[in-house]
């Protein structure tokens, strides 16, 4: 079925389903939650194309939930960050073969463990106003470094967000906003790379359902949870991401 068997079909439904879930509640983890766990059943580069059309789809619904007129104002106001991204994910792309990816999980993974820990313990780490738009854009290049290397450039704007103060409303539209530009670009790159094909593009499109399922029911519990509550797992699921990162650093 769809080149796989049935127990390992039935498998990626409900962690993409599970996955979606995630992202619905607090707005990011679904490409590192289905990576990690499609790992233990499937070759990466399968698993890579089953995650890039669920990953479009449930972006295009985080970024519009509130209409295209505040998906647009989040453009503009993080534009500088959007434009680091773009600029450096091709530019830092080309090193890929040349820079050890170890090293970069690992670079990336302490800081992003160190402020969830340390803003989970009550310190305050918050951006101050004159020194937004140089933290902006040196995020940006930071994630776009990372992005084109790693294929993660999603956890340093989420630093950036929880820095500055952003609402859980605006925090969650623009990762969908950004992440969607993000996932565009992958989707054109492996259309063209030949890791969504004949085979794998039907059962990556098979995944958009349990995912947009999950990302429905998650959105209801964003809704109930207050800010405070909604910060609180962020937080606790970007420290998760940045140990996971420490992880693939060391090869576990």
């Amino acid at each position: 079925m769809f080149g796989m068997e049935p127990w390992a079909l039935a498998l990626a439904l409900a962690v993409t389903g599970f996955a979606g879930f995630v992202k619905g509640a607090v707005g990011f983890a679904m490409p590192m939650i289905m990576m990690s766990a499609f790992g233990s059943f499937l070759s990466a580069e399968t698993a890579l194309a089953l995650l890039i059309l669920p990953t479009v789809v449930t972006n295009i619904a985080q970024a519009f939930r509130q209409g295209w007129r505040a998906a647009w104002d989040s453009v503009q106001k993080y534009r500088l960050h959007i434009a680091m991204l773009v600029i450096f994910i091709p530019i830092s792309a080309q090193f890929v073969r040349f820079i050890p990816q170890g090293w970069m999980y690992g670079l990336l993974g302490v800081p992003i463990v160190g402020f969830a820990a340390l803003q989970l313990a009550g310190r305050s780490l918050a951006i101050s106003i004159r020194h937004q738009r140089r933290a902006e854009a040196g995020l940006g290049i930071i994630g776009g470094l990372y992005g084109g290397i790693s294929g993660i450039w999603g956890p340093p704007l989420l630093v950036y967000l929880l820095s500055t103060g952003a609402g859980k409303e605006e925090t969650v539209r623009v990762q969908g906003v950004v992440f969607l530009i993000s996932a565009v670009m992958l989707l054109g790159a492996h259309l063209a790379s030949g890791v969504l094909n004949a085979l794998t593009l039907p059962v990556s499109a098979l995944m958009m359902v349990p995912a947009m399922v999950g990302m429905w029911l998650g959105f209801r519990l964003q809704d109930r949870l207050n800010p405070a509550r909604f910060r609180r797992w962020t937080l606790v699921l970007l420290a998760l991401t940045g140990l996971n990162l420490l992880r693939r650093a060391l090869g576990a």
